[in-house]
C-alpha cells in the first residue's frame, strides 16, 4: 500500500492519497480545490486515481472532490448519512456512489470500510483502511474532522456557522456515541486526521501529522468521559467563534462546489489604479508581515499577513462580491496569498502591487501610515488609552488585561462604529497578528491614534502581571 499525506500549511488541512502498488490504482480522500497537486502526485507515484471521496461537507475550504473525479474519470464516492438536510445535492448529477456505514471500497488490494461518525457534522464518515497484502486487519483510519491529534471535531459549527438552530447539543451527543463506537477498534490503529494545528475545526489541535487510537485513548480529552452530559459540556465549552465564511462553504460544498478557476497572471496596479480601487470599495490586502505593515503602509489598506490566519480573516472580513488587490514585496508571497484565497472561493483577485507602489504613494501623498507599537510592560489604562482585546469570547473570559474591553475582531468594525475617531486605542490579542489586522480595520475607518501591543496577552502574563477573568 502507498500512503501519501498532502498537507496545506496555510489551511492546516490534510488530504490523503491511498494507493495499491500492485494494481496502480489510488483513492484520494478530502481533496481541496487545488486538484492539480493530486494528479501530479499520482503521476509521480505511477498511480491512476480511480476513486475520489471525502469525509464530510467541509466548512473551511471549497471541496475539490467533484472536479477531481471529473478530471480523472474516477468514481466519486459521497456520504449518504446526515438526514434530509445534509445530503449532497449534486450526487445524482455527478453520478456519485452514495455510501453508508459498513459499505466498502476496493482500491486494488487496499480495502476501505466506511464508518459513520456523526458529531462534527451529521453526515460525517471515516475510512478504515486495510492493506490486504500484509494483513486482513485494518492498518489505519482517515478520520477527517472526527478525531484529531489531541482533540475532536467541534460539534457547534452547524449551529454557529450554518444557523441550524439547536443542533450543537444534538451533535455533541452524536460525537460522544461515535467516540464510544471506536471501542471495537485496536490500539495500534493509525489515525490520519484531516487537520492540524491552526485549524478552526477544533479547540486545540496537535501539530503531529498522525497518531494512534491507543495514544488518543490516553491523551485526548474526548476519550476521557463515560458520562454523556459531562462530555457534551466539555465539547461545547470554550469553542472559538467560527470564521464567517464557513456558512458559505457548507452551503456551496453541499449544493455544488465550483470548478477550480484557471489563474491568469496578475497585472501590476499603478498609483492611479490603486487610488481608484480604494475609492470604489475594492479590498486592498497588504499580505506582508505585521511588523512590516506597522512600519509603513498605504492608508486604507488591510493588514492580512500570509499565514494560517489569512483564510480565516479574509473569509470573515471580506465580501465575496468584492474585487481584491494584493500587496507584497515578493512574487512568492503574492502567489501563496492568491492560492489561499482561491481555496476558499475568493476568486476576484484582480491585481498586485509592491514596494514601487508605496514609493509612488509617498511621492504623491506624503509619508506612509504607520501603526504605533506599545510594549506590554508600558500598557496601562491610566494613561487614557482605551485598551481593546480583539480575541474570541472564550479567550477573553479565560484571562485578559485588567481594564480592557472585549471587541471580537470579526465584529470590530461594527462594535467600534460609534467610537470617536481621535480616541487613543491600544489593541492586543494572543500574540500580535489579530491586533495588527484590527489596527488596519480601524485605521481604514478613520481612527487616527491606533496602537498595537506586540506579544499580546502572552507577553503580559510572561511579565508576571495578573490577568482578570470573567465570572463563570
Amino acid at each position: 500500500m502507498i500512503l501519501e499525506r498532502v498537507f496545506d500549511e496555510l489551511l492546516a488541512q490534510a488530504s490523503y492519497l491511498v494507493g495499491c502498488e500492485e494494481t496502480g490504482k489510488a483513492a484520494v480522500i478530502d481533496p481541496n480545490r487545488d486538484i492539480d497537486q493530486y494528479i501530479e502526485l499520482a503521476k509521480h507515484k505511477k498511480l491512476t486515481i480511480t476513486h475520489v471521496t471525502e469525509t464530510h461537507i467541509h466548512a473551511d475550504f471549497l471541496s475539490g472532490a467533484r472536479e477531481l473525479a471529473r478530471r480523472t474519470k474516477a468514481e466519486l464516492i459521497l456520504s449518504g448519512s446526515g438526514g434530509r438536510d445534509w445530503q449532497y445535492a449534486f450526487a445524482g448529477d455527478a453520478g456519485a456512489r452514495v455510501v453508508r456505514h459498513n459499505d466498502t471500497i476496493d482500491v486494488g488490494t487496499v480495502h476501505i470500510t466506511v464508518r459513520e461518525t456523526p458529531g462534527h457534522t451529521p453526515e460525517h464518515i471515516c475510512f478504515l483502511v486495510t492493506d490486504r497484502t500484509s494483513s486482513d486487519r485494518p492498518l489505519g483510519m482517515a478520520t477527517g474532522d472526527f478525531v484529531f491529534v489531541g482533540d475532536a471535531g467541534r460539534p457547534d459549527l452547524l449551529e454557529k456557522a450554518a444557523n441550524v438552530s439547536d443542533s450543537s447539543e444534538l451533535l455533541a451527543k452524536a460525537l460522544f456515541q461515535s467516540i464510544r463506537a471506536t471501542r471495537n477498534l485496536p490500539d495500534y490503529l493509525q489515525l490520519w486526521p484531516g487537520h492540524g494545528a491552526g485549524s478552526a475545526c477544533g479547540k486545540s489541535l496537535g501539530a503531529m501529522p498522525s497518531t494512534t487510537l491507543g495514544f488518543e485513548r490516553v491523551a485526548n480529552w474526548a476519550f476521557q468521559f463515560e458520562d454523556e452530559a459531562q462530555f457534551v459540556a466539555e465539547a461545547l465549552a470554550g469553542q472559538p467563534e467560527p470564521p464567517a465564511y464557513f456558512a458559505r462553504m457548507k452551503r456551496v460544498n453541499r449544493d455544488n462546489p465550483p470548478a477550480t478557476p484557471e489563474l491568469a497572471p496578475l497585472p501590476r496596479i499603478d498609483l492611479p489604479g490603486l487610488e481608484a480601487a480604494l475609492v470604489s470599495g475594492t479590498a486592498v490586502l497588504d499580505v506582508r508581515s505585521s511588523a512590516d505593515f506597522a512600519a509603513g503602509h498605504i492608508p486604507s489598506t488591510l493588514s492580512m499577513p500570509l499565514g494560517t490566519s489569512l483564510a480565516k480573516w479574509a473569509g470573515t472580513l471580506l465580501s465575496y462580491d468584492q474585487d481584491i488587490v494584493l500587496l507584497a514585496d515578493t512574487a512568492d508571497r503574492i502567489r501563496r496569498a492568491r492560492h489561499v484565497l482561491m481555496l476558499i472561493g475568493l476568486d476576484r483577485v484582480v491585481a498586485q502591487g509592491g514596494k514601487p507602489l508605496r514609493t509612488a504613494w509617498t511621492k504623491a501623498h506624503g509619508p506612509l501610515e504607520k501603526v504605533r507599537r506599545i510594549e506590554m510592560r508600558d500598557l496601562s489604562s491610566s494613561d487614557g488609552r482605551r485598551i481593546v482585546d480583539v480575541r474570541g469570547s472564550a479567550e477573553f473570559r479565560d484571562g485578559h488585561v485588567p481594564g480592557s474591553e472585549h471587541h471580537y475582531l470579526g465584529a470590530l468594525a461594527q462594535s467600534m462604529q460609534a467610537a470617536a475617531r481621535h480616541e487613543p486605542i491600544a489593541l492586543y490579542c494572543q500574540s500580535g497578528t489579530r491586533a495588527s489586522i484590527a489596527a488596519s480595520v480601524l485605521q481604514a475607518q478613520g481612527f487616527t491614534d491606533v496602537a498595537v501591543v506586540p506579544g499580546g496577552i502572552d507577553a503580559w502574563e510572561a511579565s508576571g502581571k495578573p490577568v482578570e477573568r470573567a465570572p463563570k
